[in-house]
């Protein structure tokens, strides 16, 4: 009797053990998966702005009114002409998509065929005619997707023209950050200038700049809780397994 009422403790002492093991499984998975949340998605640094060396001056000459490799701009507008130079781009980026697709497909298939019949009377085996066939078919499919998206970007950056080409197109380079609260903001364009789009107060704006690589990101406490955690983003993306 005695074995009998240890063996039952011991039981009991072992079921325990197991749910309150199984109750500490479930809180370190929830801990995780809320943490998950809370650390911030890695995001590459910004690249560097390449800037060239600009070529050594022209020794002076003495007594010259004009020096050679001076530019002295008399009756034009300072516009950003040489690699070193300065021009601002005015962001004004506003792009709005929408697309809207539906598909709907039905087909229905029926097969009657009834057996030989001779003077009236169709040949049966058991009851059952023979030759007779009849068969059934339906399929359906109903499909709708819609996407919608609009972006909109303002605002102005000053950027280093790093290369003029052959034509005098100018190739431009820039980033700017700003360090608001807690958190960067940066914002990076490259791209190609046509002198001629440069307005007399040295300004472009960003709808004129050729192959614009425009690029608007940001870092700390606010992005990041703004940010899905690595398993909210495993669980939204393709490898998931539903």
């Amino acid at each position: 009797m005695n074995g009998m009422i240890i063996t039952a403790n011991r039981s009991a002492r072992v079921a325990a053990a197991r749910r309150t093991l199984v109750a500490a499984a479930f809180t370190v998975a929830g801990l995780a998966a809320a943490g998950c949340g809370m650390l911030p998605a890695r995001r590459p640094p910004p690249e560097p702005v390449v800037v060239r060396e600009l070529p050594p001056p022209v020794p002076r000459t003495d007594g010259a009114i004009y020096q050679a490799g001076q530019q002295m701009e008399l009756f034009a507008d300072l516009k950003a002409r040489r690699v070193g130079d300065v021009v601002t781009v005015r962001l004004v980026e506003s792009t709005n998509a929408s697309k809207n697709a539906v598909t709907k497909t039905q087909k229905t298939t029926t097969v009657n065929d009834t057996g030989p019949t001779l003077f009236g009377h169709t040949f049966v085996t058991h009851g059952v005619p023979i030759g007779t066939v009849g068969m059934n078919g339906a399929s359906s499919f109903d499909g709708e997707g819609t996407s919608t998206q609009s972006n909109s970007l303002a605002g102005s950056i000053t950027v280093t023209v790093v290369a003029v080409r052959a034509n005098g197109n100018l190739i431009v380079q820039g980033d700017k950050t700003l360090r608001l609260n807690q958190g960067d903001e940066t914002v990076r364009i490259s791209g190609v200038v046509r002198p001629a789009d440069i307005a007399s107060d040295n300004s472009v704006t960003s709808d004129r700049v050729a192959d614009a690589r425009i690029a608007y990101s940001g870092r700390g406490v606010i992005n990041s809780s703004n940010s899905m955690g690595w398993l909210a983003r495993f669980f939204n993306s393709g490898y998931a397994p539903y």
